[in-house]
């Protein structure tokens, strides 16, 4: 055992072992040598954290007023609901209920916690043994692997239903045989299929899933005693399609509507719904997640049991304040759906440009593009090798496919969110340098000429 780890559990030495993710060292390194039009222009690029600065500084002013101009409340000082004071939970209930929902939340439905990590982990705990099985459609955040099984002791199954992109041109592939054999599969392992975790729009994908679709398989999880969650964290953080350049990308467009519809009218002990104010008010740090459930045993058990994930009630008085101005949420929103949009459109623009296949986005703050025609070989290691070989030579940090959990290599998730527009065209430009460069070069691996 290395120097060091001697002293800690079986536990604390595998968590000590194994880093959250294989990215964050380079990350580190790019963000010390971030790219700067005057004081920086050689610099890198971190587009592989998951993080929205684009209505930062809209959002900046409005908590700054409210800090300015409004007394702190008595009870900040003091202990609150573990699942989320009283006032928060209504504020947070009415956003979702005015803006993503489009139908009324219950605030006694809902229990918050420190950001998404602590709501994917608690919800795990206490929906699931050890050794259960949570069964994710993959592509697929690649942390929700510790998220469901670092404490909760969760495993994940990578549930495969496309090999390319263009094969989501009409949305997720998923059928009920899928999950069927999916469950035999399982229960021939040992373990039991207790959880089924969908996100919309997807990340990394950008895929929603239609109405009809999420009906189907709420049916059967019901039927099989199987909890059904759809993470929405990213449910406002949409793509306006019908932007002249991208619109031909969608000739059967679907619609999000978000699954909490679904669970008002059902309210089945079997449906849940993740939120987070991370990604849509692109104030990660921040750190505020719920559970949205008409199970009450679920909500009272997240309750006593999440002292320990509290978020502080300054942060939750100051968010209250924010989201009960509906005026400016209604602005916000707008403001950053436009500015995600046109982010998007950069990207596009230039992967049409260069013939790089890649995933039409409804939503979400990533691009999900194949590079596989410049893999050495089609292997882990390959796809990890082009990953590097990327950064070192462009700059450009994209999240790796490793931990994904899909069938093919050589697919990478680009953040598009977390650079100006005018950053964005300069990391394309050094992209499509490095593509023609490689094109030159004697390929390794054919093209794929598939269309999306």
């Amino acid at each position: 055992m290395p120097e060091g780890l001697q002293h800690i559990s079986q536990r604390g030495y595998a968590a000590a072992e194994k880093p959250v993710r294989i990215d964050l060292e380079l990350y580190s390194q790019a963000v010390k040598n971030r790219y700067h039009r005057g004081s920086n222009p050689d610099g890198a690029f971190p587009m592989n954290v998951a993080e929205n600065h684009l209505c930062w500084d809209m959002l900046k002013e409005k908590i700054e007023s409210v800090t300015r101009n409004n007394s702190i409340p008595e009870w900040v000082a003091s202990y609150g609901d573990p699942a989320g004071v009283r006032s928060f939970r209504e504020a947070v209930a009415a956003f979702l209920s005015e803006f993503l929902v489009h139908q009324e939340v219950p605030a006694d439905t809902l229990a918050c916690s420190a950001g998404a990590t602590s709501v994917i982990e608690m919800t795990s705990f206490l929906l699931a043994d050890p050794g259960d099985t949570a069964v994710i459609p993959a592509p697929s955040y690649p942390v929700y692997t510790m998220d469901i099984g670092t404490l909760p002791g969760v495993k994940r199954f990578d549930l495969q239903n496309h090999h390319e992109v263009y094969e989501l041109k009409d949305g997720f592939p998923i059928h009920i045989s899928q999950l069927e054999d999916a469950r035999r599969t399982i229960e021939q392992q040992g373990s039991r299929f207790s959880m089924l975790i969908l996100t919309s729009p997807d990340n990394p994908t950008g895929g929603i899933y239609a109405e009809s679709q999420l009906e189907k398989l709420a049916t059967w999880c019901e039927e099989h005693k199987i909890h059904m969650i759809v993470n929405e964290i990213y449910g406002l953080s949409r793509i306006d399609i019908q932007h002249p350049e991208i619109k031909s990308d969608y000739p059967s467009p679907l619609s999000f509507v978000s699954f909490a519809r679904l669970m008002q009218k059902k309210k089945s002990p079997y449906l849940h719904f993740w939120y987070s104010l991370s990604k849509d008010l692109g104030i990660s740090g921040f750190r505020i997640g719920l559970l949205h459930s008409y199970n009450t045993g679920l909500i009272q058990a997240y309750r006593n049991a999440g002292m320990p994930h509290c978020i502080s009630n300054y942060t939750q008085w100051v968010m209250q304040e924010v989201l009960a101005d509906k005026v400016f949420m209604r602005e916000y929103i707008k403001a950053a759906q436009k500015a995600l949009t046109d982010s998007y459109v950069i990207v596009i623009r230039h992967l049409k440009a260069l013939q790089l296949p890649y995933n039409p986005s409804y939503g979400s703050l990533f691009v999900w593009l194949d590079l596989s025609e410049f893999l050495s070989r089609e292997s882990e290691e390959g796809q990890h090798n082009l990953w590097l070989e990327i950064f070192e030579k462009t700059g450009i940090l994209l999240t790796p496919g490793a931990g994904f959990g899909h069938s093919k290599k050589g697919l990478f998730r680009m953040v598009i969110s977390c650079l100006s527009h005018q950053e964005l065209e300069v990391a394309m430009q050094r992209l499509k340098e490095f593509i023609i460069k490689k094109r030159n070069e004697k390929p390794t691996l054919p093209l794929n000429n598939e269309q999306i």
